[in-house]
């Protein structure tokens, strides 16, 4: 017999069967739909640009929407290994300053996210 069953809107969102990606800047795996889509903007050009309709062609990065993980990729030169050396991140900036805007001041500073215990590799004085 064959029977279809009927999914509930709880059941289609469900978190488990959603793709995640894993952020360029923390490292940390999430749903794709909590992370915005980095991809570089091509023609020779090394800026990065936000694909808001996850669209764009190419291979894309994933980055949550927060100055802390913006500034941990920023360190790491996340940019440059995961989209193919592009390094601009102004377009980047731009978009995760406009989405704080709209939250408020529940943000983590950018200062507090960027300080470690120790360097990353010995070029750090």
């Amino acid at each position: 017999m064959n029977v279809r069953k009927i999914l509930t809107v709880a059941e289609v969102l469900h978190t488990e069967d959603q793709p995640q990606r894993t952020c360029i800047g923390c490292r940390k795996k999430a749903l794709r739909s909590e992370l915005l889509r980095l991809v570089a903007e091509g023609s020779g050009s090394t800026a990065v640009l936000v694909d808001e309709r996850r669209r764009m062609a190419g291979r894309g990065a994933w980055l949550h929407p927060s100055e802390a993980c913006l500034a941990l990729a920023v360190k790491r030169r996340a940019f440059g290994r995961a989209l193919n050396g592009a390094t601009g991140s102004t377009a980047v900036e731009r978009r995760i300053m406009a989405g704080k805007q709209d939250a408020g001041p529940l943000q983590i500073p950018l200062v507090a996210a960027a300080k470690t215990v120790q360097p990353e590799s010995g070029s750090e004085n």
